[in-house]
């Protein structure tokens, strides 16, 4: 439509002619009242605002495998590198109560495994049967992670290049 006739058609209608695509060829433009339409955009933006820090929490145990450690460490690794804060709790059952020094280890090796991500928010601390501890993300420049899962075509790769003299 001729940029005249769509003018004439909103001022009959007691509309506004908005310009949607500028960059299109040729521009798009709709016949819509514009005080709507900017209370629709800002509604927009607002809903895609992402929350400012959620907190994450990964769960351990004091006998854990070195596997689900660093599936767990990879997770954690994961939600500070989108910006969320990380708890990270151990807990104590029956008999592992007698051994909390183990898990204090266990817990001062989560904190340096992910010191490159992150910085103590919340020192460990123990309470009853649960030690616990919060991380918060460093700023995006400085963090840098140690633990990514390695792609599914990349063991490949790396196992070709070893086999082949």
């Amino acid at each position: 439509m001729r940029l005249n006739d769509a003018l004439r058609k909103a001022q009959t209608l007691g509309q506004d002619l908005v310009e949607v695509a500028p960059t299109a060829n040729p521009p798009v433009c709709k016949i819509v009242d514009f005080g709507k339409f900017r209370y629709d955009i800002s509604k927009h933006s607002k809903d895609k605002k992402p929350a400012s820090s959620k907190l994450k929490e990964i769960k351990f145990r004091v006998n854990i495998d070195e596997h689900d450690y660093l599936t767990k460490v990879r997770h954690a690794e994961e939600f500070l590198d989108r910006g969320n804060k990380v708890r990270v709790q151990l807990q104590f059952r029956g008999r592992e109560m007698a051994h909390q020094e183990l898990g204090t280890h266990l817990v001062e090796k989560v904190r340096d495994d992910l010191s490159s991500m992150s910085q103590v928010e919340t020192d460990p601390k123990i309470a009853v049967r649960n030690i616990s501890m919060t991380l918060a993300p460093l700023p995006a420049n400085r963090r840098k992670r140690k633990f990514t899962a390695p792609e599914p075509g990349e063991e490949s790769e790396e196992a070709a290049a070893l086999t082949e003299p």
